[in-house]
């Protein structure tokens, strides 16, 4: 049995978990910040820096009790190091190397965006590469190639917004506060998607949200200045539905080029319920395994 104590402060959740054979969860305890930041439409990097200092070391304490582990059975000790706010990232970083260092047990430094990506093969245990996989998040929305468990190719990438920014900015002018991406995917189950037409932009498998977020902006903007009330649940549909199209057409075209049989969603966009609908539907119809 390989035990590892992974430790994640990327941002504003203090995150710690203890992992059996990297498949098995034995425990995964999240402090999250969200009612610091809500007042402030937003994460303020000092403040969840200084809370994750106050925090750390409780979370770590208790996923190892959760797991039933002594910190004397942990084989490794693994750390988002990049990429991330960077202060809150430091904090993660020195708890970790300072408790690795006092167990004598080696340190694993871990991209988080690959451990987005990983998050598969704990929720799929019998997923293997190769597969395709988007990864959408906050500050990322790329399309990969996993071609082994540490070979990846960049097959498109965002060319300016990331679908997860695209969604809180177009959360904040719809005015549903932070954090947007949950609020407007829960509003948008409201509305009609084919109430507005909104952009599809299309570059190969590149991604560009900019001018999508530009126009929810532009719409919004011109009902207010004609007076009109606009139906906030039919603007969340249409351009959430807008954005699912892109990230599931890139993904299932990027896949059948590369006759890969399987795709796999990460990111904190993956949590999106159209999105995860979507691309199981239209990649069955592909013939591919989600």
């Amino acid at each position: 049995m390989a035990y590892i104590l992974g430790i994640e402060t990327s941002c504003d959740e203090t995150a710690a978990s203890v992992t059996e054979n990297g498949r098995k969860v034995l425990s995964n305890v999240v402090y999250s910040q969200i009612p610091l930041h809500t007042i402030y439409g937003g994460v303020v990097p000092e403040i969840a820096s200084r809370k994750h200092i106050d925090k750390i070391i409780h979370v770590i304490d208790r996923a190892l009790k959760e797991a039933n582990i002594e910190k004397e059975q942990l084989d490794a000790v693994a750390v988002t190091y990049n990429p991330g706010l960077v202060g809150a990232l430091l904090v993660g970083v020195s708890v970790a190397k300072a408790f690795a260092y006092s167990i004598k047990k080696p340190l694993v430094p871990v991209n988080h965006i690959q451990g987005h990506i990983a998050a598969n093969y704990i929720a799929y245990p019998e997923l293997e590469p190769p597969f395709v996989s988007l990864v959408a998040s906050g500050g990322h929305s790329h399309i990969l190639h996993i071609k082994d468990y540490r070979s990846f190719d960049v097959i498109g990438a965002t060319t300016d917004d990331a679908a997860g920014e695209a969604f809180d900015k177009a959360a904040r002018v719809l005015g549903l506060g932070y954090p947007g991406g949950p609020k407007l995917n829960a509003l948008a189950k409201e509305g009609n998607p084919e109430a507005i037409r909104f952009p599809r932009p299309h570059n190969g498998y590149d991604f560009s949200f900019s001018g999508l977020k530009t126009a929810v902006i532009n719409y919004v903007h011109t009902a207010e200045q004609k007076g009109e009330e606009i139906n906030k649940a039919d603007g969340a549909a249409a351009f959430q539905q807008a954005v699912c199209d892109v990230l599931v057409n890139n993904t299932v075209a990027a896949a059948k080029e590369l006759k890969v049989d399987k795709i796999a969603i990460a990111g904190g966009v993956a949590a999106n319920t159209l999105l995860r609908e979507q691309m199981e539907r239209e990649g069955k119809k592909a013939g591919l395994q989600f």
